[in-house]
């Protein structure tokens, strides 16, 4: 994975992340509650090593759980601070690579690693380590939770667009506009992503254009590579069934 390029592309969109969004404070609720209702404890503790701006991290301390947050963004993670400072929350972030985090072994009893951050990954592996370090600090029976794009009907269609999504940062504020190109590679499983968004500025709209890699990994293969890494019982949960916005890979360690 070309690690430069994928932290350039969540630095640059750091400040506009919460864009993406319809209502990201909705969202960073909802989230949380199903991300919750999975974890089944009490006051966990939770890693989220793709922290990104605090979605999900900040839905979980929401909840009560103890959560951490690592990103390979330094400007992302250190977003993630202040919005849950804003939010009166004390959650501890650090600029890491999922495939070498820097805790002791059996620090967590969750990890999480939503958002489709692990397909930035690009070889088999790459994603081997990166279960693997996941795997070496959760403790025992603890729970493993990644979420990717629906990849299996994508690796079907092969769409070479999102349609455009149009949204207001606040009520009766001014519409933001976000979309994405897609150029396969001739692999069929890796694409290309362009990341739109037009913004308003001044009465202009102002567009930004930020670029990056996808592993377009299928279900059964990414749950395969999971158990291959020591995880018990790895299967895919749909949005229909957690109310979550993307299909979830649910596994745990063994005893």
């Amino acid at each position: 994975m070309p690690e430069t390029s994928v932290a350039r592309f969540y630095d640059e969109l750091a400040d506009d992340y919460h864009l993406i969004y319809s209502d990201w404070d909705a969202s960073i609720r909802r989230q949380g509650e199903v991300l919750d209702a999975l974890i089944g404890q009490d006051r966990a503790a939770v890693l989220d090593c793709s922290c990104g701006i605090g979605t999900q991290a900040i839905g979980l301390a929401l909840r009560g759980h103890s959560v951490t947050g690592t990103d390979l963004s330094p400007r992302a993670a250190a977003r993630a601070v202040r919005e849950a400072a804003r939010r009166g929350l004390s959650l501890r972030t650090a600029a890491a690579d999922m495939r070498r985090l820097p805790f002791p072994d059996a620090r967590f009893d969750t990890v999480v690693c939503a958002d489709n951050a692990l397909p930035h990954l690009l070889t088999e592996h790459d994603v081997r380590a990166a279960l693997a370090e996941m795997r070496r600090v959760l403790r025992p029976a603890g729970l493993l939770l990644i979420s990717t794009r629906p990849y299996e009907d994508l690796l079907r269609d092969r769409p070479s667009s999102t349609p455009p999504q149009v949204h207001r940062a606040t009520e009766g504020g001014e519409r933001t506009v976000t979309f994405q190109l897609w150029r396969w590679h001739d692999d069929g499983e890796h694409y290309d992503m362009e990341h739109f968004q037009l913004l308003p500025e001044d009465g202009e709209w102002r567009v930004e254009v930020r670029r990056t890699t996808y592993w377009a990994l299928g279900q059964r293969r990414l749950a395969g590579l999971a158990a291959d890494a020591g995880f018990v019982d790895p299967e895919w949960r749909m949005p229909q069934e957690t109310g979550f916005f993307q299909p979830l890979l649910v596994a745990r360690t063994g005893e």
